[in-house]
Parts: C-alpha cells; sequence; structure tokens
C-alpha cells in the first residue's frame, strides 16, 4: 500500500497548509538520495513480490472484516523473531485485504526459483492458522457484489464521515489511521466523492438504467446526470479493495534501473490482459476484464481545475491522468531510446525540475520527478513535518507512494543496503499458488534477460497508453491487438521512422510468436538454457513458461473470461448482466475449493497443476 508510518494524520483542510514544506523538503530528500547514490554500481540481482489477499466466511461467502486482527497476530510473530521469519505481513486498504511478501528477497536465478511456489503455499497456511472454523482466505482480484446490501460480515452502515459513500461502509476501510485520511482527503480535495463509471456488459435482458440512485456525482455538472448501461460507484474502496499480484526488483544501478523501468513500461498492458481476473463490480457484470481502471478512478484527486472544466485559479496545473494510471515518460539514456518515443505533452512542476537540473540531475530524470510533484501530498503526520533531509525521505516518499503509476522507480532508502529497484504493478492477483508464481516467474526471468540480452521494447508512450485501455476489453486476450516492437534485438542507435519500428500484434503472436519473431516465451526459454538450470530447476521454470504460453493463446481461460462464462451458465442467472447473492455464493465456493485443491477446472488450470496434487 505503499509509504506507512506511525501517528496522527492531519484532515485535509490542515494538511493543506503544509504541502508546499512537503513537497520542498520531499525535493531535497530526493536529491540527497541521487547525489549519494548516483556512484553506487555492483548490487546483486535481487527481487520478491507482493500477493494481496481477501478474507470471506466459507458459509455466506461475505467480505470478513477482521483482517487488521489476523495481520496483528502475523505482525506480531515478526516482532518476536527480529524480523527473521519465512514471511512479512503488511497492512492493505481494506479491513478484508492482508499482504504477504517473503521474509528476505530472492537473490539471482536458479533453484531458487523452485522456492516460489512454496512460499506463495505457506503463507497461505501461516494466514489459514489464525482464521476461525468459518472464516477462509482467496487470491481474488475483485469481490463480485463489492457494495451491494448486506456484503460484509458484521454488517455495517453505509454514508459515514470518512467515505460517505452510498454503498460502502466505512468499516472496510482498515483501522490504519493512512487508509481513512487517504480516503477522506482525497474527497475533500477534489470536492465531491469519486466518480467511477464502468460499462454494464449488455445481456439479454438487461435494463438501460438500474437503480443506482446517483449515477454521476454532481460535481460533473452540478447535477446528477443519468447514464445508461453504466455501473456507478462512488468510494475509494472499490478500487483499493482489488487486490493485485506484484514483484519489486533491485538492478546493479541506477542506469540499469532506468533502463528496467523503461523497458517493462511497455509490458504492463500486455501482462494486464493476460492476467485479467475482475469482470464484475457491485454485482452486476461489467464489460471490462480489469480493475485498473477502476482503480484510477478511485483514487482520482484533481480538481474541476485540474480536470480543465474551469480556470486554473487556485491550482497550478491542469492534468491528464488521474494518480493511478500508466506511466508518463521514459527515462533512460540507453542508445535505444530516442527521444521521440515520449510523445505525450508531459506536465512538470518547472520549478522542481529546474532545481533537479541546477544540482547535476539530467533532464530526463529531473522531468520524471518534477512530473511526480504536481500532485500534493494526502497523508501528512503531524509529528513528522519538521524532520531532518539527511536521515529521512518521509516527504519524498509522501509524494512518490501516491503516485500509483503501471512501473514505480524506486531509488535507494537513506543508511540501508537496499539498491535502486524497479517495480512492475499492473499484474491481477489469480486463483492458485501455481499460477501466481508462474506470473512471478516469468517476470523474474524476464526482467534478467532484458538485463542481459539488452532486449528493446520501446514503443511511444501513447501506444502504451491505448495498449492499457485495449487491455480492459473483454477477452482481449483472444479479440485483440496491441502496438508491440517488430525487432526487440536491435540494440544500435536507432533512426528512421519511429513508426516503422512497431506494428500491432495479437498476445498470442507476443508471447508466442510468428514468422521472424519468436515470442517472448521463446526468448526466454532459449534465455534459460545459457544459465544452465539443473534438470528440476530446468523442469519447473518451463512449466511456468508453458502456462503463459497457453494463457497467450488462449487455450487456457483467463480468470476474467472464466468467470464471465460461469455467470452467464449459472442456472440463476436471468441474463439480465445481474450477479445475485446465490451466483456469488456459489462462484465463490467454486474458487475457494480450486484454491484447496477439492476441484480441478483444465479451462483456468490446463493440466500443469495436476503434476502438484500427485
Amino acid at each position: 500500500m505503499g509509504f506507512i508510518a506511525e501517528g496522527n494524520t492531519l484532515a485535509w483542510e490542515d494538511a493543506e497548509q503544509h504541502a508546499n514544506y512537503i513537497r520542498e523538503h520531499g525535493i531535497i530528500q530526493l536529491l540527497n538520495i541521487l547525489k549519494s547514490n548516483k556512484d553506487r554500481h555492483g548490487d546483486d540481482f535481487k527481487w520478491g513480490d507482493e500477493v494481496e489477499y481477501i478474507l470471506i466466511t466459507n458459509d455466506t461467502f461475505k467480505l470478513k472484516l477482521r483482517a487488521n486482527e489476523v495481520l496483528d497476530l502475523l505482525m506480531l510473530e515478526e516482532k518476536r523473531n527480529h524480523g527473521n521469519v519465512d514471511h512479512l505481513w503488511r497492512p492493505e486498504y481494506g479491513r478484508f485485504m492482508i499482504e504477504g511478501t517473503p521474509g528476505s528477497p530472492y537473490e539471482g536465478l536458479g533453484r531458487q526459483l523452485l522456492a516460489i511456489q512454496q512460499s506463495l503455499v505457506k503463507r497461505r497456511e501461516s494466514v489459514q492458522r489464525y482464521l476461525k472454523p468459518e472464516e477462509s482466505i482467496l487470491t481474488v482480484t475483485c469481490y463480485p457484489r463489492m457494495g451491494c446490501k448486506g456484503f460484509t460480515e458484521p454488517q455495517a452502515e453505509v454514508k459515514g464521515p470518512v467515505a460517505e459513500s452510498q454503498f460502502l461502509p466505512d468499516m472496510v476501510i482498515n483501522p490504519h489511521f493512512r487508509f481513512s485520511t487517504l480516503t477522506a482527503n482525497i474527497r475533500k480535495r477534489r470536492g465531491s466523492n469519486v466518480s467511477i463509471n464502468i460499462p454494464m456488459f449488455k445481456d439479454t435482458f438487461t435494463k438501460e438504467y438500474v437503480d443506482q440512485q446517483t449515477y454521476i456525482s454532481p460535481d460533473q455538472d452540478d447535477k446528477a446526470i443519468n447514464q445508461p448501461y453504466n455501473i456507478y460507484m462512488d468510494a475509494m474502496g472499490f478500487g483499493m479493495g482489488c487486490c493485485c499480484l506484484q514483484a519489486t526488483f533491485q538492478l546493479p544501478d541506477m542506469e540499469e534501473a532506468r533502463n528496467m523501468f523503461d523497458q517493462l513500461a511497455p509490458i504492463t498492458p500486455l501482462v494486464l490482459s493476460l492476467s485479467a481476473a475482475s469482470s464484475i463490480f457491485k454485482g452486476y457484470l461489467s464489460d471490462i476484464d480489469a480493475r485498473w481502471t477502476v482503480i484510477s478512478q478511485s483514487v482520482d484527486d484533481r480538481t474541476k481545475e485540474e480536470l480543465g472544466k474551469i480556470g486554473l485559479n487556485k491550482n497550478k496545473f491542469v492534468i491528464n491522468k488521474s494518480r493511478y494510471d500508466s506511466i508518463d515518460c521514459y527515462i533512460s539514456r540507453s542508445p535505444q531510446f530516442r527521444s521521440e518515443y515520449n510523445d505525450l505533452d508531459l506536465v512538470y512542476d518547472k520549478d522542481v525540475y529546474q532545481k533537479m537540473v541546477e544540482n547535476g540531475i539530467d533532464g530526463l530524470l529531473s522531468k520524471h520527478f518534477a512530473h511526480l510533484f504536481i500532485r500534493d501530498p494526502l497523508v501528512i503526520y503531524s509529528d513528522k513535518i519538521e524532520i531532518d533531509d539527511e536521515k529521512h525521505t518521509d516527504h519524498f516518499e509522501n509524494i512518490q507512494s501516491t503516485n500509483w503509476q503501471t512501473v514505480r522507480f524506486k531509488p535507494p532508502p537513506p543508511g540501508a543496503s537496499i539498491g535502486w529497484r524497479v517495480e512492475l504493478r499492473s499484474m491481477e492477483v489469480q486463483l492458485t499458488d501455481f499460477q501466481n508464481a508462474a506470473f512471478i516467474v516469468f517476470s523474474a526471468i524476464l526482467v534478467k534477460a532484458i538485463a542481459d540480452l539488452k532486449l528493446n521494447f520501446y514503443v511511444p508512450i501513447s501506444k502504451i497508453d491505448e495498449n492499457l485501455k485495449t487491455a480492459h476489453k473483454r477477452n482481449s486476450v483472444v479479440n485483440d491487438k496491441f502496438y508491440f516492437r517488430k525487432n526487440i534485438y536491435n540494440n544500435n542507435s536507432p533512426n528512421g521512422s519511429v513508426e516503422n519500428e512497431y506494428e500491432l500484434m495479437t498476445i498470442n503472436e507476443i508471447f508466442n510468436g510468428k514468422g521472424e519473431f519468436i515470442g517472448l516465451v521463446n526468448v526466454l526459454k532459449n534465455y534459460i538454457k545459457s544459465l544452465n538450470f539443473d534438470a528440476e530447476t530446468n523442469q519447473t521454470v518451463n512449466r511456468y513458461l508453458n502456462f503463459i504460453s497457453q494463457k497467450a493463446s488462449g487455450e487456457i481461460k483467463t480468470i476474467s473470461t472464466w468467470t464471465r462464462e460461469f455467470v452467464q451458465n449459472h442456472p440463476a442467472y436471468k441474463h439480465d448482466s445481474v450477479v445475485s447473492e446465490e451466483i456469488q455464493a456459489d462462484y465463490l465456493k467454486l474458487c475457494l475449493d480450486i484454491t484447496n485443491g477439492v476441484v480441478y477446472d483444465e479451462e483456468i488450470q490446463g493440466n500443469f497443476e495436476r503434476l502438484d496434487s500427485n
């Protein structure tokens, strides 16, 4: 969930007056980091993953609002063992969510790849030790009936003072002050509730308008606007209550990390499409398959001025994206980079940019951070405003950690052994530990192959934005095409037309190849041959890569497609886009049975996971 500290948080009315101070000192702290680490070289390749879980009742299949109690027990183990534990646990936005990571990072590639799935298995077991008999955890991206009447246990009243939501009670929010403050301050800063609107799937008997009280928040045109076939949500929890799968990689130095940031950016829409696992929102079948736009809208704190609806007066910038979105600029100084790839009209703070340039930071990196610093800090701790900028980076992290982009460039923290890192953030969490392990291992091998083989995935940033929109479409893996680079081995200084460097390809073509383009999976299979893995490691890794290959070909369905088909084939479904409590209960029971190995479904598991149960 980003930077979390202890202390008293300020409401927006009080926090706003400190925003410029936090930004000013955040830049000072960033410059101190960059100066002290610019010549840092030779850090080992280390990496890790983050998996998010939801807690449900396994009799009524409601969201159980006591994950914070379970988390307290798990973190107490960590404290007693002075951090020397197999897994680390951290709070997430929802009172029904838990985030688990490895206790220490993985190092390099080799037999440790065998430990990924086992780590995921043991994480589940660790949580399950503290669950009551009627409770279970699941790795599903989006709870289907979030925001419907009586969806939590215990039940709670809506229209609380924090979210002021018509649909979500404040009780769904994690009790740590950061989360409620973030929720309230986003709402107060923008001047209204967030307004999340996504298309409803139009089935035979779907109503053009459904009773959702208000469709769009009044801030749009001073009155509510009805939209046909629309799913409306009004609170941060609808987005930040979704679960994801993330991976973070430490690179040898800053230049390698900057290049990895760039090269992973074009990959993010592809793995979002491939991992798509969220097709139901607020009890309705949607016409999208992925969560990203829902989260993006759920934390959009832009004012009318920043949205360009009225002239700038109080605010400084018209901002074209939410805080939670795709990246807006490349940052590498690699010879593979062309300035034409940065084809968006980047909004950045000129004063921040100038200060960084005056302190010896190159233009590309200065613009990246100056772009992040167009945002206000949202959570300010009253006792942590005046701090030592040489020793702490709280103010920098305040801004950095609330820019939730598809890839994150992470400088080393002060006084730690941790180096330059890049975080891959777009993947949706999968149902089983094997599936999550497959995506984690694929990502790790891809990162190492990019570094060692100098792979080149550059396309213009605008094409990444288009790809991200495409990734949300129903069954985009099978039905749609994405912009991708034709020659990923081109390491020479590029010339000629940028438009000739890429073309539209299907996910199957990108991952499994076409013609002379052999595909990413085959690139990685050839790469691991050079690593001389032992037979067991080689067999396991190839199982993961073959699973990814069959997902890309459509032979194994995405969880979104599988979910949609489950609903449409359910005897209680009335072909009206409504996912009733009965349908949800049967769906989540099936998810739980698959997770626990009681049921095996080849449509989303292929034959790969049968080996684990033998």
